[in-house]
């Protein structure tokens, strides 16, 4: 990233050869934020899910680590699925 730029001072173009203004730099960082995705919702569209976070024992740690490894999926897929899994039985 190079240095700001004083768009009111300098004469900055973009690709179409339209100056960029401050305003127009504006929406242009607007929709680019728009524009970033993280992970998907896993409860709906637009709606952030909820964390839970636990402390377990170093080697319960890395026995999922391994588990995730070996399945090729996130230590959190199995953890969703374990919890799954024990709450029906419950």
């Amino acid at each position: 990233m190079g240095s700001d730029v004083d768009l009111a001072r300098t004469i900055v173009r973009g690709r179409s050869g339209k100056r960029i203004t401050n305003a127009r730099a504006d929406k242009l960082a607007r929709s680019a934020i728009e524009k970033v995705v993280g992970r998907p919702s896993l409860t709906a569209n637009s709606v952030k899910s909820p964390q839970v976070k636990v402390r377990v024992p170093v080697n319960l740690k890395k026995a999922l680590e391994k588990e995730a490894k070996r399945r090729g999926e996130t230590t959190s897929a199995i953890v969703r699925e374990a919890l799954e899994k024990f709450l029906k039985r419950v």
